[in-house]
This record gives structure tokens, C-alpha cells and sequence, in this order.
């Protein structure tokens, strides 16, 4: 009888049985699993759990890190195919090797396995229960649904709505302060996400931070999609953005405002500010702050891979019946850019494992997901990502005026995030050289979202700047001056300096006292709807 037959014998219990026969193995694969143990990445999250040193797991791991390496490499070191090409064979291929991880599967997965038995099967059965929820509604879940509640302890900045069209409402907030700058700050979200990622917790909101500083503000909550939407496009966007910069300057009877652009809202800010300088109207904006915004996209990152002709006949065929382009499917796509990250360590915590989904306000707004006009999302991503036109003066119209961003002498400030996966600091960095004004360029620790949803009390991360005329990135770094903590403050400085005369926070400055009348509570139902 051999040892593995002695070891099954001696015991009825499941548990014992199990780690007998786990120590039997261990005994013979201990030497290999010492022998190569130095091909284990100490950074590598997915198997940082004791469970994972014994022998028989550690194998495991060693095996998956060994082939990872030599497929990823193999792939990098094709010959005689373009690098655009690689480049997308490279991200598929990473793709498929963290969905092989062995983290991912109840059977090799030591505290999978480990949870299974202590709980008798309780933990498979929750998992279970998570996953034919998620298959369900048709979307990962990553966080608890029940823990937040728009307009009570998220997104909960007083305020109102004080004007609405088809496509957005503006939402007035409430001041905090006696005096406030005397120019108003307009922001614009991206309407491929939540307005609200910039009025998460009130400790983390952007928007409260800038109220509490002494500034009125204005944001643009975006309508997601429905089937009346369907011939929205770029232009529709562009003359929201000045609806509502007009909107502002008569309800407060000022001349200029202040803007922000986030993201994609940011790309249309600068086609806004093209086209406001065209029309002699330039004046309106004192001001443009963009957050990890691009306008050249030829270095735009790994969203460069779904953008191929079979890709976009794809997304044309998913959104041709409704009229729009489900958020469920770019949610799947944004979270494939991190997917170790976002889809696989949800599948062991909440499905392998069986636990409950915690409480993370940075998760539900992930989660929270908007629909895209189809005609809007097929341009953006043929015109500007596979084409790359914006950059080419007079090769884009929009309103019946060519844009051309040379036009763009507004003082900028531009924000880009070290780690952004999303708009590459690289590709953010290329906006000072299409804008002939003033700018200001801050790189952020940090990616999409955290690099800017970095409030000062935090603490976190770090920010550069650089005063010095530099013409590429690599030399920004290279002599940038490294300070601790947020950028808002910098931020704030910045714009204080275009201008610091204030007003009483009286009248006008106070939601529905002026001639902008509120129609109801912050944040709105725009944002409500689903």
C-alpha cells in the first residue's frame, strides 16, 4: 500500500482526508517546488495568499508564471507583423492567460478549495447565488447595490437642477461660503459614465471641494441614451456644451465662466473651444481645465485595439435594433483593460470564495452604467479614434464650422494620470501641441479615475510640475518637481489666478433665487434614470 492509499485510509473526515493527501503530494513535489521557486512574482496579487506556498499549489503557480512568460514573449517577437497588429495580438493573448490563471478555478485554487471545506460547500453556493445574479442583469457586480443611494450618502452635494433640455440637466450647487469668485465654473462630465464620480462620498467630491473653496458651480448631468436619441451625434454634444455655458453667463449676468472636460466630454470641449474662437466668441471661456482628456489619438492607448472594421461592424450590429450602444458592453470593455483587476479577482472573491460584496463608492458608480447614442459612439470611435481627424485643421466640422484647435488661445490647465490605461499620459500630453494659448500641463499618480478623484485630506499618491519649456513627456519627468498628495489644490491656485474677485453669495448664486429657476432636488433624475 502506498503512501496516498495510507493516507485516504487513515481518516473519514473530508478535511483531514483532504490534507493528508495535499501533505502526501507535498512531500514528493517539495524539492521541484524549492528548485523553481524564484520564478514566482512576489507582485502578483492572485497568489499572495499562504495557501499558495505549499507545494502542490506552488507547482501550479510557478507553471502558470513560467508559461505566461514564454507565450508573451513569443508573441512580442514576431516577425513581420506591423506593431499595430501586435500590439493587438499581445492584448488578446494576455487576456486569455489571465482567464487560465489557476486562481480562477475552484479545483486548483488553494483557498478556494480550503473555504469549500471549512464551510461545507456554503461558499460555492453563495458563489453560485452571485453568479447567476450577474448572469442575470447581464453585468459583473463589484460592490454592494444597497449601500448607496443617489442623493443621500452619494452624490448628496445640495443643490438643484436649474435648467434641462433632451440631452442634459444642469445642476446648480448650493454655496457654502459668504463671498464666492465672482466667475462661475461650468463642468462637464463624461456621459459615458455617471456624472457623479466627481460627488462620490462628501470626502472624496470634487464638486464639494470646489464649493467649499468659494466657487459657484454648475454641472452637466448627461441623459443615457434611449431609442429617441438615436440620431444624437458629436455636433448635438458640442452645442449642449454651449447651451450651457450661455445658460450660466445670463443666469448670472456674467461675462465668462470657467470650464472643465473630463474625458470624452474634455475631446468635445476643445472642438467647443475651436469652434467658440471661429464665431468671435472665444471670450465666453475664461478658462479650460481637462482631465485626462485627448485630442490626438495616435498614441490613444489599448482602446486602440477594439477599433478595427470588424470591431465596429460589431458594435454597429449591437446597437442598430435600439438606436444606442448598451452600457454593458463598454463596461465589459473598459474592464477588460484591467482585467485581473476588475472581472478576475470578482470572480474568486465573489464567486470562488462566496463573499459578500463590499461597500465601495468608487466601485458602485463602475458599475453604474450609461447607454451611448449609436450614431455619436460609431463617429467618436471612427473619426477620431481609427481616423485621428481632430487633429487635422479643417478636416472636422461641427454646428457648419470647421474646427481647427490652433484656434484655442484659452488658458489651459491639463491633468493626466501617470498609470491612465485609458487616455495614456503620452496622448493627453499632445493637446499643448494643437492649442496655441497658455498651458499649464500636471501629471498625476495614479490612472483614469483615482488620479483625479484625489482629495487633499487623503493624502494619496503624488502629483509633478514643471516650469520649464519642455517638448515631450520623457523630458517633463525627467526635471519635474514631485509634490505629496492632491493636485487640486494647484488646481485651485491656478484658476484663482485668472481672476479673484468675488461676489456675495446672494440672489443668483444661491439654486432657483436668480432667473434660473430650480426644478428640482440634486442630483437630478437625468441621473436617476437607467
Amino acid at each position: 500500500m502506498n503512501i496516498f492509499e495510507q493516507s485516504a485510509l487513515t481518516t473519514t473526515d473530508p478535511m483531514k482526508a483532504y490534507q493528508a493527501a495535499l501533505d502526501a503530494w507535498g512531500a514528493v513535489l517539495e524539492p521541484l517546488a524549492k528548485a523553481g521557486h524564484d520564478k514566482v512574482d512576489p507582485a502578483d496579487r492572485r497568489f499572495a495568499a499562504p495557501q499558495w506556498e505549499h507545494p502542490v499549489f506552488d507547482i501550479m503557480r510557478q507553471s502558470y508564471h513560467v508559461m505566461s512568460d514564454y507565450l508573451l514573449s513569443a508573441a512580442d517577437q514576431l516577425e513581420g507583423v506591423a506593431e499595430g497588429d501586435k500590439a493587438k495580438i499581445g492584448f488578446a493573448l494576455r487576456s486569455i492567460i489571465e482567464a487560465m490563471s489557476p486562481a480562477n478555478s475552484p479545483f486548483t485554487n488553494p483557498v478556494a478549495l480550503q473555504r469549500a471545506m471549512e464551510s461545507k460547500g456554503a461558499s460555492l453556493m453563495s458563489g453560485m447565488q452571485h453568479l447567476m445574479h450577474d448572469l442575470q442583469q447581464g453585468q459583473l457586480t463589484h460592490t454592494d447595490s444597497t449601500a448607496f443611494t443617489l442623493g443621500e450618502n452619494i452624490a448628496a452635494t445640495p443643490g438643484k437642477v436649474v435648467h434641462q433640455t433632451p440631452l442634459y440637466q444642469l445642476i446648480q450647487y448650493d454655496p457654502s461660503t459668504e463671498n464666492v469668485l465672482e466667475t462661475p465654473l461650468i463642468i462637464f462630465p463624461p456621459w459615458i459614465n455617471r456624472f457623479y464620480i466627481l460627488d462620490l462620498t462628501a470626502e472624496k467630491s470634487f464638486i464639494k471641494y470646489c464649493v467649499d473653496q468659494g466657487i459657484t458651480v454648475f454641472v452637466v448631468s448627461w441623459k443615457s441614451a434611449d431609442s429617441s436619441m438615436k440620431d444624437i451625434i458629436w455636433d448635438d454634444y458640442i452645442a449642449a456644451q454651449i447651451d450651457a455655458i450661455d445658460t450660466v453667463r445670463a443666469g448670472l449676468d456674467v461675462p465668462d465662466v470657467h470650464t472643465i472636460g473630463y474625458c470624452v466630454a474634455g475631446t468635445t470641449l476643445a472642438a467647443t473651444l475651436s469652434i467658440l474662437a471661429a464665431t468671435d466668441a472665444a471670450d465666453k471661456v475664461r478658462s479650460a481645465t481637462f482631465f485626462t482628456a485627448q485630442v490626438d489619438f495616435s498614441t490613444g492607448g489599448e482602446l486602440l485595439h477594439f477599433i478595427d472594421d470588424n470591431q465596429i461592424a460589431m458594435m454597429e450590429a449591437l446597437s442598430a435594433p435600439q438606436g444606442y450602444m448598451d452600457g454593458r458592453f463598454l463596461a465589459l470593455t473598459f474592464n477588460l483593460l484591467r482585467g485581473k483587476d476588475l472581472i478576475w479577482s470578482t470572480v474568486v472573491k465573489n464567486y470562488l470564495l462566496g463573499e459578500d460584496y463590499p461597500a465601495f463608492d468608487l466601485l458602485h458608480w463602475n458599475g453604474d452604467v450609461t447607454n451611448l447614442p449609436a450614431k455619436w459612439h460609431r463617429d467618436y470611435v471612427v473619426d477620431l479614434y481609427r481616423d485621428n481627424r481632430l487633429v487635422n485643421p479643417g478636416d472636422m466640422s461641427a454646428l457648419g464650422t470647421p474646427i481647427d484647435l490652433r484656434r484655442v488661445k484659452t488658458p489651459t490647465y491639463i491633468q493626466a494620470g501617470r498609470e491612465d490605461h485609458i487616455a495614456p499620459a503620452e496622448s493627453v500630453w499632445k493637446l499643448q501641441d494643437h492649442f496655441t494659448g497658455p498651458t499649464k500641463f500636471v501629471l498625476a499618480g495614479s490612472g483614469h479615475i483615482a488620479g483625479v478623484v484625489n482629495p487633499p485630506a487623503q493624502m494619496k499618491y503624488q502629483y509633478w510640475t514643471n516650469d520649464s519649456a519642455t517638448t515631450s513627456l520623457d523630458a517633463f519627468i525627467e526635471t519635474a518637481t514631485e509634490t505629496k498628495g492632491s493636485w487640486w489644490p494647484d488646481w485651485l491656485a491656478w484658476l484663482s489666478d485668472k481672476g479673484d474677485a468675488q461676489v456675495q453669495a446672494t440672489a443668483a448664486r444661491i439654486p432657483g433665487q436668480g432667473t434660473l429657476k430650480a426644478l428640482e432636488s440634486a442630483p437630478g433624475s437625468y441621473v436617476k434614470a437607467r
